[in-house]
């Protein structure tokens, strides 16, 4: 038995001394209200309502019960406004690699905010924000995959240190231009090369499996691929000149380094904006979202548009509306 349903039943009846008017005023056929209000009878153990009279009157035990029920309706509503407030008020947790420009993550902020979604960025590293996706910690995710297959793809590159007149747009580079020079008969021993700094957002098994092959086939030593600390000691060395760091373009103009693109876009960087599975299976991303997300890490444009379902039936999908 409903029993939030058999009480409505009763307390409109009583408030309207009519089952027809009670039935008008729920939105429901006279039959069934009165097979509920009997239904609540059988359970109370006695009657509610006396029938006998032209205008239905509420028993003795109707009056006794009434306020009870009352204050059960009552108290359902206040839990429904509850879960309703909590639900727009949830902060939704959205996991971003760490070298994201804070102010594409404002508009992302902004905009989430306009349709009353409140996000939290969560800086993570990829595997964290795979498995914060599966387990449902986060509601949306940055999601590292292969440069081919992304709904977004973003240019990886070398920092360097700044030179006087750094070329306008920078010139690609390719690992084999990285290699020693001979030395040629007489020369004084040349200065070991720098190293390449490889961050956190880059140790994903794809893409190091790549790199390596192409570390390898350029010829470079593979002791010269090292993983970068924290941020601020890798970019000191990069702009100190000892070292060079493997990063998106805004991330280096960020710090004053020079940058410039690998010729291999097998190499760059590849998101998805991911949600966790619901029970339709994996619902949409709202698209304005997604851009504002991928933007963040130096995305200009999709590769293919982010892929959705029935999920734009949901009240965060009217972001996609303004998009």
């Amino acid at each position: 038995m409903d029993l939030l349903a058999h009480l409505e039943a009763y307390v409109a009846t009583a408030d309207e001394a009519s089952f027809s008017r009670a039935a008008d005023r729920l939105g429901i056929a006279q039959p069934l209200l009165s097979r509920r209000v009997k239904t609540l009878e059988g359970h109370f153990g006695g009657p509610l309502f006396d029938r006998s009279r032209r205008q239905v009157t509420t028993t003795e035990l109707g009056v006794l019960l009434l306020p009870y029920a009352r204050d059960v309706l009552d108290r359902a509503q206040r839990l429904r406004q509850a879960a309703r407030s909590a639900r727009h008020s949830q902060v939704r947790a959205v996991g971003v690699p760490a070298d994201c420009a804070p102010a594409a993550l404002a508009r992302a902020l902004r905009a989430a905010g306009e349709h009353g979604i409140t996000l939290g960025m969560r800086e993570l590293p990829p595997r964290e924000r795979e498995s914060g996706l599966a387990d449902g910690t986060l509601a949306y995710a940055l999601v590292r995959t292969a440069p081919e297959r992304a709904a977004f793809r973003v240019p990886l590159g070398l920092a360097s240190a700044p030179g006087d007149a750094d070329p306008e747009p920078p010139r690609a580079v390719h690992l084999e231009d990285l290699r020693p020079r001979r030395r040629r008969t007489g020369e004084p021993p040349a200065p070991a090369p720098p190293p390449i700094l490889v961050l956190a957002e880059d140790r994903v098994p794809y893409f190091e499996d790549r790199f390596a092959r192409a570390v390898a086939r350029a010829g470079l030593p593979e002791g010269r691929i090292r993983p970068a600390g924290p941020p601020s000691d890798a970019f000191a060395g990069t702009l100190a000149g000892r070292a060079l760091l493997l990063c998106t373009e805004p991330y280096a103009r960020r710090y004053g380094a020079a940058w410039a693109p690998l010729g291999d876009p097998a190499l760059h960087r590849g998101y998805d904006v991911g949600a966790p599975p619901g029970p339709r299976g994996t619902p949409g991303v709202p698209g304005r979202l997604a851009r504002l997300l991928a933007a963040s890490v130096g995305a200009s444009g999709a590769a293919r548009p982010p892929t959705r379902s029935g999920a734009a039936d949901e009240p965060s999908a009217r972001l996609a509306a303004r998009g």
